[in-house]
């Protein structure tokens, strides 16, 4: 059984290709152990989870099980976003025992690690409450998974910044440099693509006037201090979302939301993952 999802998920064949990839790394050309059980035996298995976290990952766990056993049973007590706490049921399972059995590392890594991102997430966004920030992602993501990791991004309250190179547009220091000036830039990449978002970073509160001089969608603060973060919310004075990067963690984050910025943008939500304690238990018979 699939169960209903408050968040949408990438399209099947991006999760589907997910799973061949795990699959190919764990199984190989089959299961060694797994062919010790009786090729017909059932099993029922429950899914918990030890600890406090943010649920995500359902549509990868279910494509795992699903990939090997497609009549298994699966019933979920949560959905992606739930909070759980600590024996928390996840889920019952009921399908064939070496499909189950095989197919368990993979669907755990997948729901573990999506969990993790979600549950990293959920506190970033707690620490700004009260406040107009939006927590976005970046591209700093597991290769492989980024529309995994964006998905439990959502999953967690947060918010996605670009997919990848290709959907928005981010000047940086050397494409300024290479352009001749932040105007110059600006202008080549609104005449080369003119429906994508443009972003520009800036490193001072002079660059920073230059990107509204441009007429830019959004500007990024690259390692502002609080006092120039504060100073460049007056200069700016809503004509332009700002966004902070670096220098961001969850002793941080809480002050610069208070300048009245945007957006701020957390390469941990991503990168530092700790995977979430969850423990499957099989009855074979």
């Amino acid at each position: 059984m699939t169960t209903a999802l408050r968040f949408t998920p990438p399209d099947q064949a991006t999760i589907d290709a997910d799973v061949e990839r795990a699959f190919a790394e764990d199984l190989g050309k089959g299961d060694a152990t797994a062919s010790l059980l009786p090729a017909q035996a059932q099993a029922a298995a429950q899914l918990t989870c030890r600890e406090r976290a943010v649920m995500a990952g359902i549509p990868w766990f279910e494509a795992c099980v699903h990939k090997l056993d497609p009549q298994a049973r699966i019933h979920w007590h949560v959905t992606d976003g739930d909070p759980v706490q600590p024996g928390s049921m996840i889920c019952e399972l009921h399908g064939n025992a070496r499909a189950l059995v095989s197919a368990e590392r993979s669907a755990l890594n997948f729901l573990q690690m999506l969990s993790g991102t979600a549950t990293q997430t959920a506190a970033y966004v707690a620490a700004v409450a009260g406040t107009k920030v939006r927590v976005l992602d970046t591209r700093k993501t597991v290769p492989g998974l980024r529309m995994a990791q964006k998905y439990a991004v959502r999953c967690g309250g947060g918010h996605n910044h670009r997919i990848g190179l290709y959907d928005a547009i981010l000047v940086k220091e050397n494409h300024i440099i290479a352009a001749g000036s932040i105007a110059a830039a600006v202008l080549a990449a609104r005449q080369l693509h003119p429906s994508l978002l443009l972003e520009v970073e800036v490193e001072n509160l002079d660059e920073l006037q230059q990107a509204l001089d441009a007429g830019v969608d959004r500007i990024m603060l690259d390692n502002f201090s609080l006092p120039l973060m504060r100073e460049a919310v007056a200069q700016t004075a809503g004509r332009v979302p700002l966004e902070i990067s670096g220098n961001v963690d969850l002793s941080t984050i809480g002050d610069y939301a208070a300048t009245g910025v945007d957006f701020i943008s957390v390469g941990a939500l991503t990168k530092n993952i700790r995977a979430i304690d969850l423990s499957l238990r099989l009855q074979i018979g």
